[in-house]
């Protein structure tokens, strides 16, 4: 969320930001709202301050002449009516605020001026690693998966419906054999604080990380209750210190969290429906910073580079995107997209996004940290990146390292966590 003197000192900067993400025709009437608003609000400001310091001198004329013994019935009246003026602006004002938080809530982050400017087609390349493999021969991951009888994508949709996945035998282990060496990698030596959070999440928490209320159609909810089931562990982790401040000596920090993640977007475009390439629920491991706003660039690069490493142990081709600003997420200043090739689909397939934010999530969600001992709190950067997604991880293992009798070979890294050395 941005700060509201955004409107009255930096309007410009926000228009030339959303015109970078390709959206202005859209939010320009809501930024003249906004702008109106906050002149509005700070007229009614300041209209309560002059009638509390009429009411304050006229409660002082009327001790003055109380004590010696003039009428006072005049002042009296006048204060109560200042009351009255007072009381009605004030609620006024709290409307106002309402209005002008809804619309901040509703404005995507501004992007750092490195991010190119564009759609899609401006996304740009930074990084390859790898030699991708020839696509001729390879069977597409849901066909090996099913001969091989680890992925039963019919008795998923049985169980749960279109984009629900069950694994069986070895790609039971082989997603638990994942969890157990993305967490081991990022803990021992990435040193990040393992957590272990609840897949169910408040208002407030989606609200803090901006799925809310901008994306809230998109995501399971338990309506009854006011919950949602997490889109990704981002919401619980950056949320654990919601409106606390947090020690500067700590920062920067990581957390590390595996979950589910369940979305109802999942394949609406029409497109990649098949086998693991759009699911409603599919299993993460997440990363999540927090520093401050000297280190942000620093981190984003530290972060991405740790799921890149993992990406690299496992043996799988991948490049580095620079997203456009027009493609970039709702709430990120700067996003890297790592997208691994998939020679069965023949496709290059995101299996994590690393997002710095600045302060627009701690905005929300009321995170900060003192600079030191007497200063003025500050929101903290936070950042987060999928490291990483299983599916598609998942898919291009299966497409990379497919052999000709059938077989697929486990990556070496994950083999003392799997027990065998082809599925």
């Amino acid at each position: 969320m941005h700060d509201a003197r955004i409107f009255r000192e930096q309007v410009e900067l926000l228009r030339d930001g959303m015109r970078r993400r390709q959206k202005l025709d859209a939010l320009a009437p809501v930024i003249d709202c906004g702008l109106a608003l906050d002149l509005e609000r700070r007229s009614i400001i300041q209209a309560v301050e002059e009638r509390k310091a009429a009411r304050n001198a006229s409660s002082q004329e009327v001790a003055r002449r109380k004590k010696a013994g003039e009428d006072a019935d005049d002042l009296i009246a006048s204060g109560r009516a200042l009351g009255e003026q007072i009381q009605k602006l004030e609620e006024e004002l709290a409307a106002s605020e309402v209005e002008l938080r809804d619309i901040l809530l509703g404005l995507p982050n501004l992007t750092l001026p490195d991010v190119p400017e564009g759609g899609e087609e401006a996304n740009r390349i930074v990084r390859t690693w790898g030699e991708p493999r020839p696509s001729d021969g390879v069977k597409p991951h849901w066909e090996i998966g099913e001969q091989l009888g680890i992925l039963d994508l019919q008795r998923g949709a049985k169980i749960s419906g279109s984009g629900f996945i069950v694994f069986r035998g070895l790609g039971a282990r082989l997603t638990r054999a994942l969890m157990n060496f993305f967490i081991d990698v990022h803990v021992r030596e990435h040193g990040y604080e393992e957590v272990w959070v609840p897949v169910v999440v408040n208002r407030a928490s989606m609200t803090g990380t901006s799925q809310l209320p901008k994306f809230e159609d998109d995501m399971y909810a338990l309506k009854e209750e006011d919950l949602f089931l997490v889109p990704t562990a981002e919401v619980p982790v950056t949320n654990l210190y919601r409106d606390e401040i947090v020690d500067a000596s700590t920062l920067p920090r990581g957390f590390v969290a595996y979950t589910p993640c369940f979305r109802r977007e999942a394949g609406a475009a029409g497109k990649d429906t098949r086998g693991l390439l759009r699911v409603h629920e599919f299993d993460k491991v997440e990363m999540v910073r927090y520093c401050t706003p000297e280190q942000g660039d620093e981190e984003h690069e530290r972060l991405t580079k740790h799921a890149e490493s993992l990406l690299e142990r496992l043996g799988l081709p991948y490049r580095r995107v620079l997203l456009a600003a027009g493609d970039t997420g709702f709430g990120a200043a700067r996003c890297y997209d790592l997208e691994v090739w998939a020679p069965g689909v023949g496709k290059w397939l995101e299996v994590s996004s690393c997002s710095t934010f600045g302060d627009f999530q701690a905005r929300r969600a009321n995170i900060r940290y003192r600079p030191a001992q007497g200063e003025k709190p500050r929101f903290v950067h936070t950042l987060n990146g999928s490291g990483l997604a299983f599916p598609r991880v998942i898919a291009a293992i299966l497409e990379h390292y497919q052999l000709e009798d059938g077989h697929v070979t486990v990556p070496e890294v994950l083999r003392p966590y799997m027990a065998t050395e082809v599925l």
